[in-house]
């Protein structure tokens, strides 16, 4: 029988072959290896394990990252000095901002500080904005490693029926755009959908992530469908995603474990992004035209 199991960490090492020759090359052409900032708001547990392993991961493919550790008590204005600084580090070709942010900083309006140039999470307006006007520069990180998975296992979305369970900045929404750039027909359900059974029972592909553990049951599934589980919940059990695997297992055709599906790629697109923005400010590639006055400035400042 066909193994179900959309093998994340097998992809991720494909594509991680590919990207160390490039990066490769891009550190002996031009003397210095791409520098990823990693900004940390507060003292989460889950997101200190995850910065970690974004360094382990860089550190082994010859990505400089430097952290950038701020109090839970930053206010979004000093987060923004900040920020700025790093725009104007010449040194500095990614930054990313890590979540979750403290209550009182509104993520969307952080991550607007930052150069468009140097946005690898690709979740600046601009970046945005290129997205769904379907000529994009940076992808959004997770949405990308979705597509990833789609293309590495030949599932057409031509036509096909996708729900996208959240509607997330960071997720749901740029998979809107992407979903759509490949002919799917695309229904986003959200806490505020009235019947989650009845769509996800007609979907083709159901993309979860709403950062809840096991919401997709198996009685929510039809046979034979794709099932993309985006969600890392950090319970006593364990690590889990949004889908709950062993009752959505017999009903899929493909399913992604938790962990080892979406995760790992996801940490292989952020590399990926910031040896683009190294090439991009190394003058050898150009954003899309007129990206920067979209922004506003240069520097992603809208206050």
């Amino acid at each position: 029988m066909q193994p179900k199991d959309m093998n994340g960490k097998e992809l991720a090492h494909k594509i991680k072959e590919n990207l160390q020759h490039r990066i490769d090359a891009f550190n002996e052409e031009n003397g210095f290896s791409p520098k990823l900032a990693i900004v940390y708001v507060g003292e989460d547990p889950a997101a200190a394990t995850y910065i970690k392993s974004k360094q382990k991961t860089c550190k082994k493919m010859k990505i400089e990252t430097e952290l950038f550790h701020f109090p839970a008590a930053t206010s979004l204005e000093d987060l923004r000095v900040e920020l700025k600084k790093l725009n104007s580090d010449r040194s500095i070709h990614g930054i990313i901002i890590e979540l979750p942010l403290p209550a009182h900083i509104p993520f969307f309006e952080a991550v607007a500080e930052i150069d468009p140039e140097k946005d690898v999470d690709g979740l600046h307006p601009a970046n945005l904005g290129w997205l769904f006007a379907g000529n994009p520069f940076y992808i959004p990180n997770t949405p990308m490693a979705v597509m990833k998975l789609i293309e590495e296992y030949k599932i057409d979305l031509k036509g096909k029926e996708v729900v996208i369970i959240g509607r997330s900045l960071a997720v749901g929404k740029p998979l809107i755009a992407l979903m759509i750039s490949k002919n799917a027909t695309v229904t986003v359900c959200h806490t505020k959908t009235k019947d989650l059974s009845y769509h996800c029972l007609r979907a083709d592909i159901i993309v979860v992530a709403a950062g809840k553990a096991h919401l997709l049951k198996g009685d929510m599934v039809k046979e034979g469908a794709v099932v993309i589980d985006v969600g890392i919940n950090v319970t006593d059990e364990g690590l889990m995603g949004d889908v709950d695997y062993n009752d959505v297992y017999p009903k899929a055709s493909l399913i992604t474990p938790v962990p080892g599906g979406v995760g790992p790629i996801t940490v292989t697109m952020i590399i990926e992004n910031t040896l683009e923005a190294a090439i991009l400010q190394a003058g050898k590639k150009h954003l899309p035209s007129n990206i920067l006055s979209l922004s506003g400035n240069n520097s992603g400042n809208n206050g």
